[in-house]
C-alpha cells in the first residue's frame, strides 16, 4: 500500500482494546509525513505498541485555529497527514471538522480510515430499534440548557444516542426522566471494549435508581428508545395550553395537573409546577 501526496487521512483509533486497529490504519500511520493527535502523549502509546515512528504534531480544540493553517500547508506542499483522536473516529464528538471544512475549501483529497466507533458499537449491541437512530453526542453540562436541549427531543422517534461523563450521568438521568419520560427504555454501555466492559438495560426510573448506590466510572453510552407514536410527549406550549384551559374551567391547580397526567407521559409534580406559570383570570 502506497500512500498518495497531498492527502488527509481521516484515521480511526481503538475506544479501548487495542486489538480493534485495522491492518490499514497501522499502514497508514507508518507511512505519512506527520500524524496529528489530539493528545500526543496518548497517541504515543498507541504508536508505541505498533512500532510507529512517525513523527507527531498536536492537534486539538485548544490550538486548532493557528494549527489548521499549518497543516494545510504542509498538505499544500506535498506532505500526506493522518489525523488521529484519542479514541474512534475524528470529528464524532472529537476535534477534526475545522480541518476537514478546510482541506474541503482548499480541494485537498480526504481519505477515511474507518474504525470503531462508541455509536455503533453501543447502538448494534443495545436490543433497541437500530434503523433510524440519531446521534445526539454530549448534552450541555448546565442542567437547565439540557433541559432545553432534551425537550426539543420530547416527540423524537428515532433511537437517541448520547455520550456522557461518568460525574454528569446521575444528573442527565434525573433530566432525561423528566423531560422524556420515567418508564422510557435506556441501555447504558460503560467502557466499551475494555476490561471492564458492561451494559445495563431497563427503564429510566431503573436506571437512576441503579446508579443511586453506586458511584459512575468510566466513560458512558446512552442507548434511549424514541417516542412511541401513542407516547409522543407534547411540548410545554402545547402543556401549558391544555392546562389554561382546564384551568378555566374551574379546575385546581392540583385536579389540572393530575387529569393531564392521566392522558401524557408527564409527571403530575412536572405538570403542576407548569400550573405555576400560568396566570388565571380571577371570575
Amino acid at each position: 500500500m502506497k500512500l498518495q501526496a497531498s492527502r488527509l487521512y481521516i484515521v480511526g483509533t481503538p475506544i479501548g482494546n487495542l486489538e480493534d486497529m485495522t491492518f490499514r490504519a497501522v499502514q497508514v500511520l507508518q507511512q505519512v509525513d506527520a500524524i496529528a493527535a489530539e493528545d500526543t502523549r496518548h497517541t504515543g502509546k498507541l504508536l508505541q505498541h505498533f512500532h510507529i515512528t512517525t513523527p507527531q504534531i498536536s492537534y486539538h480544540d485548544h490550538n486548532r485555529q493557528s494549527r489548521t493553517p499549518e497543516l494545510l500547508q504542509r498538505l499544500q506542499q506535498g506532505q500526506a497527514i493522518a489525523l488521529v483522536t484519542d479514541a474512534g473516529m475524528p470529528c464524532i464528538s472529537d476535534p477534526g471538522y475545522e480541518l476537514v471544512k478546510a482541506c474541503v475549501a482548499a480541494a485537498i483529497p480526504i481519505i477515511p480510515i474507518p474504525g470503531v466507533s462508541a455509536v455503533t458499537a453501543a447502538l448494534c449491541a443495545s436490543g433497541l430499534p437500530t434503523e433510524p437512530f440519531v446521534f445526539e453526542g454530549f448534552l450541555p453540562a448546565k442542567h437547565q440548557e439540557r433541559c432545553t436541549y432534551l425537550e426539543r427531543l420530547q416527540s423524537e422517534g428515532r433511537t437517541l444516542i448520547f455520550y456522557e461523563a461518568p460525574h454528569r450521568l446521575r444528573q442527565t438521568l434525573v433530566d432525561l426522566a423528566a423531560m422524556l419520560g420515567d418508564h422510557r427504555r435506556i441501555v447504558i454501555g460503560r467502557e466499551l471494549t475494555k476490561l471492564h466492559e458492561e451494559f445495563w438495560r431497563g427503564t429510566l426510573v431503573g436506571a437512576i435508581a441503579h446508579y443511586g448506590d453506586r458511584e459512575p466510572q468510566g466513560e458512558f453510552t446512552l442507548v434511549v428508545a424514541g417516542a412511541e407514536v401513542s407516547q409522543v410527549v407534547p411540548t410545554l406550549a402545547v402543556l401549558k395550553a391544555e392546562l389554561q384551559h382546564l384551568l378555566e374551567q374551574g379546575l385546581s391547580r392540583s385536579q389540572a395537573s393530575r387529569q393531564l397526567a392521566q392522558t401524557t407521559a408527564i409527571p403530575r409534580r412536572q405538570l403542576y409546577q407548569l400550573t405555576l406559570e400560568i396566570q388565571v383570570p380571577q371570575p
